[in-house]
């Protein structure tokens, strides 16, 4: 699968959004554009997590509101919409069954685990249509 492919300034970017909003889940939008062999981050854009109060700490939400302005701000920088990132508070950066269910294939899903307010890891996944499981994508800093 190819990785990918995401500067350390946003990498950080990332990481200090889900520290920031722990303990509850932080969320956002990655754009970019899929090269032959990588798939390459451009920019990322925070979005308020619209999961009910009492959930947040284990949810998050983008609304249809959100994701029709993250294509229409994609469509005019000449990017795609890559995928989205969500942060695990005190939890691994591996994706939930909700995550997993709620998902769609094309998307990468960035998974920023935050551990007593610090981050630990980071992961990246993709739906994959036929089995409907995700599949680990390697991560590469630029």
């Amino acid at each position: 699968m190819q990785p990918l492919t995401i500067s350390k300034l946003l990498y950080h970017q990332i990481e200090s959004e889900g520290s920031t909003i722990f303990p509850n889940e932080c969320c956002g939008v990655i754009y970019g554009h899929d090269e032959p062999n990588r798939r390459v981050v451009t920019r990322l854009e925070a979005v308020n997590n619209e999961f009910e109060e009492a959930e947040k700490y284990h949810r998050f939400s983008i609304t249809p509101k959100d994701l029709i302005a993250a294509e229409k701000s994609a469509a005019e920088h000449g990017e795609l919409v890559l995928g989205f990132y969500h942060s695990h508070p005190d939890h691994p950066a591996r994706p939930s069954e909700y995550d997993r269910v709620h998902a769609w294939p094309f998307y990468s899903y960035v998974i920023v685990s935050i551990m007593k307010g610090k981050p630990a890891d980071m992961t990246c996944w993709v739906l994959d249509e036929a089995t409907e499981q995700f599949m680990q994508q390697p991560i590469q800093l630029a």
